[in-house]
This record gives structure tokens, C-alpha cells and sequence, in this order.
């Protein structure tokens, strides 16, 4: 079944990265903020805001929507992660929506600050690199999955990537979002838990899904998970 589950850190993976001395000067800028669900930080073809957010326990979506309203999720940010990465790359606008899909802490950082911390080779922008191109192989891979691979795996990926990123085995999650999410009905979303709940890998119950056979669910799930999460485990650790 591949490695065990990762152990759940809920620092910030890319600030935890970091030496004590540049933690210590980004530190005194940092907010805490409590992210709730469904909470928009970032409009397609909007401005960003000039707000860089480094989740703890919150999850979000990179979402992108066709011309007849359909969504699909193309990557998921957690404690590996950073929201507002494009403006650390000179643009002001992107092309994706991204939503608090959990509700947890991030810590924010204004944009100037970040990007300062970043220039000129510090430890800092080298992880952010490393991290970029992360994000890029979840984006790659994922495009992948959607095409190639059944409903009932790429629901399993989607859980464990999920579940990797929060306390606890227990999602609150809707069969709506998670069609959503996936780019499917909400009855093939229903089949698709129902398989994996048959399997004994999960229990839903309204709004909630609960992890309760990890191993099982991962054997479940195509290898697209375990792609992914060798990929961050690579570049950030």
C-alpha cells in the first residue's frame, strides 16, 4: 500500500522549512486568521489581494470554471502549501478561483513582505520554488487522473489528499461540493461513496465523511496519490 499515512504536522510545511533566524524575522508579521468554508480568496480574473496565505489546518481549492458553470478542482493547498503564489511571480491576475473547501487557521503575510523575504537566493524563495514546482506536478498529475481514471478511485484520491491536510478522519464534506470538486454529477459522486462505504474504507453520513480504513482507502485509490504525495515529500519534506 505504499508509505504509512504521514505523520500530522500543523505548522505550515514551507515556513516550518525555513531557518530559526529567517522564521524568526517573517514571524513578527505573521496573523493568524480562523478560514471558513467556502470563503473566497482569490476571484478568476480579478486582482489579488496583497495578502499571501500559508494554511495550518484550513484546505483550499484551485478551481477552475467552464463557460456553462461547470467547476473542477485542479489542485488542492494545504499545510504544504501557499495561497497567493502568482504574486510572487510578478502577475496581478489568475485565471482560477481559489475556496476554503475546510474551515482551519492560516497564517497571513502581506505580499511585500513575502516577496522581499524571497529575493536574493534566501532559503526562503528556494522553498517557495521548490514548492512551485510541486503545485505543478499536483496540477500535471491530476489532469491526468481526471481523464484516465474510474470515479470511485479518483474520489479515493481526492479523500486521502484531504484527509492528509486536516485533524482528525472526519471531512465535512457535501456529496454536492464534492461533485463539484471533481467535475461529476452529484449521482455519480453518490456511487462513488457508496463503493468505497460498501469497501468499509469510509462512513458518510450527511455532510460528513469519516476515514475509517486509511490502508484500505489508499489500495483503493489510483496512483495518482501516491505521486503526488512522493512529489511534496521530495521538495518540501
Amino acid at each position: 500500500m505504499g508509505k504509512p499515512a504521514p505523520t500530522k504536522n500543523f505548522e505550515n510545511r514551507i515556513l516550518a522549512a525555513l531557518p530559526p533566524e529567517e522564521y524568526a524575522r517573517l514571524k513578527g508579521s505573521f496573523q493568524v486568521l480562523a478560514l471558513r468554508r467556502k470563503t473566497v480568496l482569490n476571484e478568476p480574473g480579478q486582482p489579488l489581494m496583497n495578502t499571501v496565505y500559508f494554511p495550518r489546518t484550513a484546505v483550499a481549492s484551485m478551481v477552475t470554471t467552464m463557460e456553462n458553470g461547470s467547476t473542477l478542482e485542479i489542485a488542492t493547498v494545504g499545510n504544504e502549501g501557499v495561497v497567493g503564489l502568482p504574486v510572487l511571480l510578478g502577475t496581478e491576475t489568475m485565471r482560477t478561483a481559489v475556496v476554503i473547501q475546510i474551515d482551519g487557521e492560516a497564517v497571513a503575510l502581506p505580499a511585500s513582505v513575502v516577496r522581499e523575504a524571497a529575493e536574493g537566493g534566501k532559503s526562503f524563495g528556494r522553498v517557495l520554488q521548490r514548492y512551485t514546482q510541486a503545485l505543478l506536478a499536483q496540477i500535471a498529475q491530476s489532469a491526468a487522473c481526471n481523464q484516465l481514471h474510474s470515479i470511485d478511485r479518483r474520489c479515493a484520491r481526492w479523500l486521502l489528499m484531504s484527509h492528509d491536510r486536516v485533524p482528525g478522519d472526519e471531512l465535512p464534506l457535501t456529496q454536492e461540493f464534492l461533485a463539484q470538486m471533481l467535475g461529476v454529477r452529484r449521482a455519480t459522486v453518490t456511487t462513488a461513496e457508496s463503493i468505497l462505504q460498501r469497501a468499509g474504507f469510509i462512513r458518510y453520513r450527511r455532510g460528513r465523511v469519516q476515514i475509517v480504513d486509511r490502508e484500505g482507502l489508499e489500495g483503493a485509490s489510483c496512483e495518482c496519490y501516491r505521486v503526488i504525495r512522493a512529489e511534496y515529500e521530495r521538495l518540501i519534506g
